[in-house]
């Protein structure tokens, strides 16, 4: 496409992740829960990343280099693997994600901060639907279940924070 100026200019990419084609408008996602124990606890056992499997619905974690995530959602064969880039990391308050993988694409964050009870966390995502349209129309039913199950996983963490000697 041509600008007025004769400046080539670029249209907006079409969102692809290794063949899956991916929605290029995102959609929003989030929870928070309240945590009785100090925000470096909770840090620590949220960024502990193999221990996600203790706290995060059918997930696997580990971290393949100083800055590189991967995480198996599923029970093998059935599930996905979704690499990450942590993209910023202020221990312990906050860390951000770009999700690179196949299946999953974006961003996403999680905030650590001190509240009257301890602290509270609160993870937000914002994902590219994989499968185009299909994934976009699939969303209203698929949205209230991944909800439920990341406020099930932060209820769980914050069980696995609370607990003395975990």
């Amino acid at each position: 496409m041509k600008a007025e100026d004769g400046q080539r200019r670029r249209q907006p990419p079409r969102a692809r992740g290794y063949g899956i084609v991916t929605s290029v408008k995102p959609v929003y996602m989030g929870a928070a829960v309240e945590v009785a124990a100090p925000p470096e606890r909770v840090f620590a056992v949220l960024t502990d990343w193999p221990r996600h499997r203790e706290w995060m619905f059918l997930t696997s974690a580990r971290q393949v280099g100083p800055d590189r995530i991967e995480a198996y959602s599923g029970v093998r064969p059935f599930g996905f693997l979704d690499t990450m880039t942590i993209t910023h990391w202020e221990p312990p308050a906050l860390v951000r994600v770009e999700h690179t993988g196949r299946v999953v694409r974006g961003r996403g964050a999680i905030r650590v901060r001190p509240s009257a009870g301890g602290t509270r966390v609160v993870w937000a995502e914002e994902l590219l639907l994989p499968f185009g349209v299909l994934g976009r129309a699939l969303w209203p039913v698929a949205a209230p279940i991944a909800a439920a199950l990341v406020r099930r996983s932060l209820r769980k963490l914050a069980a696995l924070a609370e607990t003395p000697g975990t």
